[in-house]
């Protein structure tokens, strides 16, 4: 889904409720929720801050804003909430730099991913 889908996604099934989640370093799920209306289209690029120092692992406390960026793809509706909540997965970035967090598992797999996709082709090119 694009953003704009997924908006319209939220206000269709009658979104309460958003859910964004991440895994920490060891790989346990974490998560927060907002109000749906808080989520704009704008929110795909500025994403919503969060204390990186709650989160094992990650950030110490002089140093703790960053970033959740949700991505759209992945955007569904959690059917074992009692409110209409709309779930997206997020990737973890620093709010200054933009520049994705190197601790964020999601973007290590991503980059472990796109090594091999990058060695596959090489080979095969090669």
């Amino acid at each position: 889904m694009t953003p704009n889908e997924v908006l319209k996604f939220a206000k269709e099934k009658g979104a309460k409720i958003l859910d964004l989640r991440f895994k920490d370093f060891p790989g346990l799920w974490q998560h927060f929720s907002v109000p749906i209306h808080n989520l704009e289209e704008s929110s795909f690029e500025e994403g919503f801050g969060f204390d990186g120092s709650s989160i094992r692992g990650w950030q110490s406390i002089h140093a703790s804003d960053m970033l959740v960026l949700p991505d759209p793809a992945t955007a569904v509706l959690d059917p074992f909430c009692k409110e209409t909540t709309l779930v997206m997965i997020c990737n973890i970035l620093d709010p200054i730099t933009k520049e994705k967090y190197s601790r964020d598992p999601r973007y290590i797999a991503q980059k472990a991913e796109a090594g091999f996709y990058r060695g596959a082709v090489e080979h095969r090119t090669g």
